[in-house]
């Protein structure tokens, strides 16, 4: 069960359960005042009777008891049943079989080391209910003598003679809801199921008491932080309209790419140079006078004559380099410049790749 107090008051959450009088020896609920009480109420009608849990654990030990030498099959939902798994294993004495997925659950649950994934071994087995069927049972009868329990409070038909229904149900009977409503004299019930018949049957139950209504209106704290959270999304969406994020490459078409590359190609470029032919006095600038361009090229001239190999090595250097430059589509995408590849569209570009390979 869920309990919330605050503002709005106090509110119980019982969410599926079946009462016990244990119930009322638990410290949170004693004496506690409940505005608003949201009830179970599955069963919450008086014309249907539903005996307790430990009853319909015993009609089912009497009903294997009738069929001895049966494999028996208990139909169990996704989550529940399990009390009465662990209680026929105990009762006599073998393990329940189940799926491996249910195992894990079941670990979780952290209940008594009754139940096995092993195959043959117990002869109690728990099967999921929708498997519980004439056709079902047939099958299993051929392989060995099989009967299959279904613990349900709900009414179901039954296909086959070897079908057994218990009224097993983990969900309050109409007695035991209004048992836990006359121990807790919540100020109004409310049905977590649609109907509202709870409202009616447990009218004589409900306490006089002013029951605290909902304040609407939010605590300063939370106010705040709502707004902090209003705040942030406008200012991220400003932002993305100020600076868009790319959405990747895109390629243009290697035609417009050549033509673009051969406009680039008779562009000179001019250096400026702010400091003529005085001296420069800028820190770290590198420009030079023209007397002291004529001795560098005069020591440059000095040092081929000394080393006549520099100029072949050169020479080499560069056939090298040309040979090993890469021609044709390589060349193209590496000469061309980002910005332009940036252009291409994808296909066009997976087109010339796969045609690059295919020569």
């Amino acid at each position: 069960m869920f309990l919330f107090e605050g503002a709005f008051g106090t509110i119980l959450y019982t969410g599926d359960f079946r009462y016990a009088s244990a119930m009322q020896s638990e410290p949170v609920l004693q004496g506690r005042h409940i505005d608003r009480l949201y009830l179970d109420n599955t069963h919450c009608d008086p014309q249907r009777t539903l005996p307790s849990r430990q009853h319909a654990t015993r009609q089912a030990a009497s009903i294997i008891r009738q069929h001895p030498q049966h494999q028996v099959i208990i139909g169990v939902y996704t989550l529940g049943k399990e009390t009465l798994l662990v209680d026929l294993a105990m009762e006599f004495g073998t393990w329940v079989r189940v799926s491996p997925w249910r195992m894990e659950q079941i670990q979780l649950l952290e209940l008594p080391d009754v139940f096995t994934t092993e195959e043959g071994v117990g002869w109690i087995r728990a099967e999921d209910v929708t498997n519980i069927r004439a056709d079902t049972l047939r099958s299993w009868n051929l392989l060995q003598p099989t009967i299959a329990i279904i613990p349900t409070g709900r009414p179901v038909k039954v296909t086959h003679p070897k079908i057994h229904l218990i009224p097993y149900s983990d969900h309050s009977s109409f007695s035991e809801l209004c048992e836990f409503v006359q121990w807790l004299k919540p100020c109004s019930v409310i049905p977590i199921l649609k109907g509202d018949v709870s409202q009616v049957c447990f009218q004589k139950y409900l306490s006089s008491a002013p029951q605290v209504l909902p304040d609407l209106k939010m605590p300063k704290p939370v106010q705040q932080q709502n707004k902090k959270k209003e705040q942030e999304p406008l200012y991220f969406l400003r932002r993305t309209a100020q600076r868009p994020v790319p959405r990747g490459v895109v390629y243009e078409s290697p035609e417009k790419c050549t033509e673009k590359s051969e406009e680039l190609t008779g562009v000179e470029v001019h250096q400026q140079n702010d400091c003529k032919s005085s001296p420069c006095s800028k820190e770290g600038c590198t420009c030079l006078t023209g007397k002291e361009k004529e001795r560098k090229s005069d020591a440059k001239e000095e040092q081929s004559e000394e080393q006549p190999g520099a100029t072949a090595s050169a020479g080499n250097q560069a056939s090298v380099s040309d040979d090993y430059f890469p021609t044709g589509l390589a060349g193209e995408y590496l000469l061309t410049p980002l910005n332009v590849l940036k252009q291409y569209s994808a296909q066009r570009f997976d087109d010339m790749v796969e045609a690059f390979f295919r020569m």
